[in-house]
């Protein structure tokens, strides 16, 4: 199954060579240069995995990410930085991010923690059907 991704940087460049190797990759791949755009995408389209900058002009990546995991709790977002420090992993893993990577991200690295991703999301939604259905069956008395 293809994975689904929203790729999210401010840098047009680092985008465009990022998505064409996920492409490559057999991904589906959404891009946006701002984090208000991809919430827009994220509210309106269904990903298995979000990548996230951390530092862009605006709204930066953990603002961008607390309102995603509010809209959405199940979203996958793996954020990747060029200016890591511990106690920013340690927000963003607070906040709920799948992974926190530092850019450049090893290609092979981040297609797995994508694939982890979907793993996960997959998981996360056949929980949700089998409580819908408990629910359904409960309510009906089947």
């Amino acid at each position: 199954m293809t994975e689904k991704v929203l790729i999210v940087d401010d840098e047009q460049d680092f985008l465009d060579a990022l998505s064409e190797r996920m492409r490559a990759r057999d991904m589906e791949v959404t891009t946006s240069t701002s984090a208000t755009d991809a919430l827009k995408k994220a509210e309106k389209g269904s990903y298995d995995a979000i990548v996230l900058d951390l530092m862009m002009p605006g709204m930066d990546g953990l603002e961008a990410l607390q309102e995603l995991k509010k809209n959405n709790p199940e979203l996958q977002v793996i954020l990747l930085t060029g200016h890591a420090t511990v106690e920013k992993g340690i927000e963003a893993m607070k906040l709920g991010a799948t992974d926190f990577l530092e850019k450049p991200a090893d290609l092979k690295t981040l297609t797995e923690k994508i694939k982890n991703a979907h793993a996960r999301k997959m998981i996360l939604v056949e929980k949700q059907t089998e409580e819908k259905i408990r629910s359904i069956l409960a309510v009906k008395g089947w």
